[in-house]
């Protein structure tokens, strides 16, 4: 028996018709069936009853009603497969008229579409058209363009919304009409989102609001506003896509097909966005109650997006399971158009799990040309080509590179004739002038590509730098600093193509500059304050006293963490585009490094970076800048997960002995590696640190070579650069304030001694309204509280206070952000690192929105060892110290070695 068959319903058992009661029972089920948008459970439960009076007095066609009354309620409701029972049965019903079977089936189209037969819906769309008026077929093209959607055919998808709506405009008004005329303008608003026409959706989805408010359709009004999300992410306000989403989960309470593909589809949009954590938490909610509903088309494009998602995450092994099972989905609802995306995911993962092989590149190109020839796919194929050319370059496969790289390049080798010669055709001339199909950021990464092959490295430099002006310019309106981060890793391959380039020139200069190239692409712009800086490190949950463990600790290389971005400025952004403008870029450049240089103070500046796979060190100081390869990025990583083991196991009291001694034994060896090779260079100087890699994790505090040293670190020279040289505040003595949060022995007393060594500094209340008014409101703000880091969520991380968490999110509106934030908080500065230059963290969206420096914690520690060392970090500050050299000596004198400082932290409060 086929799963249809098993759900085809025996026919109504009906009466003997009595003629007078027909018309009332008619009457109420064509009620019903208007209810069912406006109160799904209503609606089932007048549908229920009339079919009982219908099935009693003989009504046939009121029986037929109630019953597609009950399949819309049941639809609405999320339960899929009572909807295509009820409709079924309507449909097989003896002696129904025609017009009342039509209606039902035009309301199966859409449940057969969701239950994962978007074909089969045609078909049975097919069925009904000729029995319908000429309003109802209006209606039917509103769900057939549900169907073609789903099966890829958007632009026919669009014509049969147009048309319907055409109608639907002129109808007579009942609710009915103004239901499908509103549903008519949200199918088409989300098929022009699928297709990337943000702004003509977002006018549709707008409209069905509007239409579905006056009219009373409450029900439909909660499923348009589902939607606002997912466009809002688009439109790169992330802040408000969660405001909206939060609204959406309260509206869709008790509905949890909806609620789930409305995750699914704001998934979606988050993945699209390269956020790929926020995503997956999404996903873990939506595909289970997907798989319940059964909502089959919805869950196989959930599933697709749970396979980009482990890609993304660094799973390539599950990806490749779930882009298979995927597959197998869609390819049984008769998607075609949708397998090339999910084989795509397969290659990748194939790629990622190596080896590279002849017949892999030949399979990704054939993928190519399949994304090419389907709708919407322009950028996934430009994107599988470049990696199929770069997968034929590692295995010395030239000939297929430059295939794939002609590709490409073809558009832009088109020489435009010189002015004034004529010619042949206005067609020949519109030819000529037409753009690359080839999206901007592929085409240079291309260009740059086939000079390298030709050993032409200017030319390979020049489209590496065009390429990167491209996403600068693409990130440059983002504000907010986790779309901004994972927005600029579009460029992250090419980035790293330039910076091999300098690498194999083997100038320290020129390492520095593509170094902070890339870095200044990344960089966050901040909200409102003068003075620049930024924060961070890591990924994990902590535990102890002031931590709440949230998930796995994420503390191996290359999980993230550190630094969030401070500003990098627009002049960076004017030198990348230097030659596009027509300056002299490498002059302006090292403008910028001896500008560093001259700021340095006696200090030194240390960067590092990644080159395939090695740590490399520039060390500028006033004198020079050098360059040193130090050791390979894994064994250093796994170096820093040892130092990181031992400091947890330290804090939690653990072996108290033997944790001590580790903790020294692995910061020796981290030592080693990274500052050891570079003494000579550095010698007693403070440190300015720019961190790499599975650097960003690292608790700087905890090295023996860093012991009573000030050190500040920052996520780029050049906003470290344009915090020192701000202008100074103009206050004698900052303004202070602090607050204690609940569920800590010593955070009260902790306030105590922090207030008592600034005078006229007052308690905030722990509640986040208070928090958040007087973080606008003071120079200094120090928390004492249980610290949250969100590995895979990095800005919903929090501080735990009174009245819930105070998310990192909600710091994203602050204006004047205090210069100095204090977290004593375990994790507190942990943050995780979409890509050089823009780690993301609670911590460092403080930063981001302006502080100048953040003190915070890095692992674990105890109440009583946080009291000991903020203690004496205040009253150092207090006596004029920096915050960095404050920090330094406090943890040389009490020996806690869990905070470090980041952003602008080797300048005083007060001159």
């Amino acid at each position: 028996m086929t799963a249809e068959q098993a759900d085809s319903p025996s026919t109504p058992d009906l009466q003997p018709a009595r003629p007078d009661a027909a018309p009332n029972i008619l009457a109420a089920a064509e009620a019903a069936v208007s209810r069912s948008v406006v109160d799904p459970e209503q609606a089932l439960a007048a549908g229920r009853l009339v079919l009982v009076a219908a099935e009693h007095t003989g009504a046939v066609e009121a029986a037929v009603v109630a019953l597609r009354a009950m399949g819309l309620a049941a639809r609405e409701l999320g339960d899929l497969q009572a909807a295509e029972r009820h409709l079924r049965k309507a449909i097989a019903t003896p002696a129904a008229p025609p017009r009342r079977v039509a209606q039902a089936r035009l309301s199966l189209v859409t449940v057969r579409t969701e239950r994962g037969h978007p074909l089969q819906a045609l078909r049975v769309a097919a069925l009904a058209w000729a029995y319908l008026c000429p309003l109802d077929r209006a209606k039917l093209d509103t769900q057939r363009a549900v169907a073609l959607a789903h099966l890829g055919r958007y632009q026919e998808a669009i014509a049969a919304c147009d048309r319907s709506l055409e109608t639907l405009a002129t109808a007579p008004g009942t609710v009915d009409d103004r239901r499908f005329l509103a549903g008519g303008l949200l199918n088409r608003g989300l098929v022009r989102a699928y297709r990337g026409d943000w702004h003509r959706a977002t006018q549709d989805i707008t409209a069905c609001l509007e239409i579905s408010r006056a009219a009373g359709l409450a029900h439909l009004t909660r499923l348009a506003a589902a939607n606002l999300p997912f466009l809002a992410v688009r439109r790169g306000d992330l802040a408000a896509a969660f405001a909206h989403y939060r609204a959406a989960e309260d509206t869709l309470f008790g509905y949890p097909e909806r609620l789930a593909t409305m995750r699914a589809d704001f998934a979606g949009a988050l993945l699209a966005a390269h956020l790929p954590g926020e995503a997956r938490a999404l996903l873990s909610l939506a595909v289970p109650e997907l798989e319940a509903s059964g909502a089959h088309a919805a869950l196989a494009e959930a599933r697709l997006k749970l396979a980009q998602v482990e890609l993304l995450t660094g799973d390539p092994q599950r990806a490749a399971e779930v882009a298979a099972r995927a597959a197998a989905e869609l390819a049984a609802q008769d998607r075609e158009s949708w397998l090339p995306l999910a084989r795509e995911v397969e290659l990748r993962a194939g790629l990622a799990l190596g080896p590279v092989t002849p017949a892999l590149v030949r399979e990704l190109a054939e993928c190519a040309e399949a994304l090419e020839s389907g709708p919407a796919c322009a950028v996934a194929a430009a994107a599988l080509r470049l990696a199929a050319a770069e997968a034929a370059l590692s295995i010395d496969d030239h000939p297929t590179a430059s295939e794939q790289l002609g590709y490409l390049t073809a558009q832009c080798r088109r020489v435009r004739p010189s002015e004034g010669i004529p010619l042949a055709s206005k067609a020949q001339a519109a030819h000529l002038a037409q753009p690359s199909p080839t999206p901007p950021l592929i085409r240079q990464h291309a260009l740059a590509l086939e000079a390298a092959l030709q050993e032409d490295s200017a030319g390979a430099f020049r489209a590496v730098r065009d390429g990167l002006a491209e996403v600068g310019g693409q990130v440059e309106s983002l504000d907010d600093p986790a779309l901004r981060a994972h927005a600029a890793r579009a460029g992250e391959r090419l980035a790293a193509f330039g910076l091999a380039l300098a690498v194999r020139g083997g100038r320290a200069e020129e390492v520095f500059e593509w170094s902070e190239h890339w870095r200044a692409v990344t960089g966050q712009v901040p909200g409102g304050a003068e003075e620049p800086g930024l924060s961070g490190t890591e990924a994990g949950g902590g535990v102890a006293r002031r931590a709440s463990q949230s998930g796995p600790d994420a503390g191996a290389p290359g999980s993230g963490g550190g630094l969030a971005g401070g500003p990098s400025g627009r002049e960076a952004r004017a030198w990348m585009a230097g030659a596009e403008s027509g300056r002299d870029s490498r002059n302006e450049a090292e403008g910028w490094l001896q500008e560093v240089r001259e700021n340095l103070g006696g200090a030194a500046l240390v960067e590092y970076v990644v080159d395939q796979g090695a740590l490399l060190a520039v060390v500028v100081t006033e004198e020079q800048v050098r360059l040193r390869r130090l050791a390979e990025v894994s064994s250093l990583g796994e170096a820093v997960v040892r130092l990181r083991y031992a400091m947890r196991r330290a804090a939690l009291g653990d072996c108290p002995g033997a944790a001590g001694g580790d903790v020294v034994m692995c910061g020796q060896e981290v030592d080693q590696m990274l500052f050891h090779p570079l003494a000579g260079w550095i010698g007693d100087r403070p440190l300015v640190v720019v961190p790499s890699g599975p650097l960003y994790t690292l608790p700087w505090s905890a090295l023996p070579y860093l012991r009573g040293r000030p050190v500040t670190v920052t996520a780029a020279a050049l906003p470290w650069l344009r915090a020192r040289t701000a202008p100074r505040p103009g206050r004698a003595a900052p303004i202070v304030a602090a607050t204690a949060g609940p569920d800590l022995n010593e955070a009260p007393e902790e306030v105590r001694q922090v207030l008592a060594c600034h005078p006229g500094g007052r308690e905030i209340e722990a509640r986040i309204a208070p928090v958040l008014r007087a973080l606008t409101e003071v120079d200094v703000f120090h928390v004492a509280a249980h610290g949250v880091f969100q590995a895979r969520s990095p800005l919903l991380s929090s501080i735990t206070l009174t009245d819930g968490p105070l998310m990192a999110y909600d710091l994203l509106g602050l204006e004047h952000p205090p210069r100095l934030v204090i977290l004593s908080s375990c994790d507190a500065g942990m943050a995780r690192a979409p890509c050089e230059g823009a780690p993301l963290g609670l911590a460092g969206t403080f930063l981001a929105q302006g502080t100048a420096c953040v003190i915070a914690g890095m692992v674990p520690v105890r109440d009583e060892e946080a009291l000991a060392v903020m203690t004496c970090f205040h009253e150092l500050l207090a006596a004029g110290h920096s915050p960095s050299r404050a920090l330094a000596e406090a943890t040389a004198k009490t020996g806690v070695t869990a905070f470090a400082c980041f952003g602008a932290g080797d300048r005083p409060l007060t001159t």
